[in-house]
């Protein structure tokens, strides 16, 4: 069981969102909290917000994209506060497109900021934790990753985020054998106002940042049928996860039947397929 309280943590893209609840409420329950996010000036408000209730908060600026962003990052956290025993790789970006429509420098984006973001998080804090034999790592995946026929026009983001499950699910067989927790989260609706906001947070390298908000397909929210949790929940069913060390987390359980319809069957289909295959090529011999 991890216990949050007395620990070093980083949440990344915490300046708002499930990040911001993530670094709010670490620190209500006892952490030392590093606020990093690509805009400092949201990771500054939200320490602000910390240390106002009493709690000890860093604000540091981070591009996960950016390797060396991240390492920076790292440096300015383990020296200010001590060694990182609780990763969040929270930061993300997201887009309704036809794959067909996305310019390159956006494809590049999504991937680069959702999938590697958590990647080169990983490998910036996770080798210390496996030495120590002590910590935990968790990452922001979505339910667009774990549902990847749900969500229309989102295929490089369905990509990433179902990458990042398949990573953190593969890793906790080592981090297991390392002594360190491993949680992957795949949130369904969440109010976090990523979609007003999103383009604020692309970096240079990617075009720069942009004003006006994602276009949503019309119609999309009602279809799906989302239900929107506060951000702090959402942190709150993530930290208690964490001290589990849960490997899944999901927010919306009615989304079960969606999973079932949608994946479960799809891949029990092609199971079925491949052993009637294998039976008419039996049956010709």
């Amino acid at each position: 069981m991890t216990e949050i309280a007395g620990r070093i943590a980083v949440v990344t893209g915490a300046g708002s969102g499930i990040g911001r609840g993530l670094a709010v409420t670490l620190a209500k329950q006892g952490a030392s909290v590093a606020v990093a996010d690509i805009l400092l000036d949201n990771a500054q408000r939200v320490v602000d917000e910390i240390n106002a209730a009493g709690g000890i908060a860093l604000a540091v600026h981070c591009d996960v994209c950016d390797r060396t962003s991240v390492n920076t990052m790292k440096a300015a956290v383990t020296g200010a506060l001590g060694p990182v025993s609780l990763l969040f790789a929270n930061a993300g970006a997201t887009s309704f497109e036809y794959l067909d429509k996305m310019p390159e420098n956006d494809i590049d984006w999504i991937v680069q900021v959702n999938l590697m973001g958590v990647m080169n998080c990983l490998m910036a804090f996770y080798p210390d934790m496996a030495k120590a034999r002590d910590g935990h790592v968790f990452a922001t995946a979505s339910a667009a990753g774990l549902l990847p026929a749900w969500v229309p026009y989102h295929a490089p983001y369905s990509g990433a985020k179902m990458g990042i499950i398949g990573t953190m699910l593969n890793l906790r067989i080592e981090a297991l054998e390392a002594g360190v927790g491993c949680t992957v989260l795949c949130p369904g609706g969440v109010e976090s106002g990523m979609k007003d906001n999103n383009a604020r947070y692309r970096p240079a390298q990617f075009g720069g940042p942009e004003e006006g908000g994602v276009k949503i397909p019309e119609g999309f929210f009602q279809a799906a049928d989302l239900h929107f949790r506060p951000a702090e929940e959402v942190a709150e069913l993530c930290l208690q996860a964490v001290r589990d060390n849960r490997a899944l987390v999901v927010t919306d359980g009615s989304m079960r039947q969606i999973f079932t319809e949608g994946y479960v069957e799809t891949v029990t289909a092609a199971f079925d397929y491949v052993d009637a295959f294998d039976r008419s090529r039996d049956d010709a011999k």
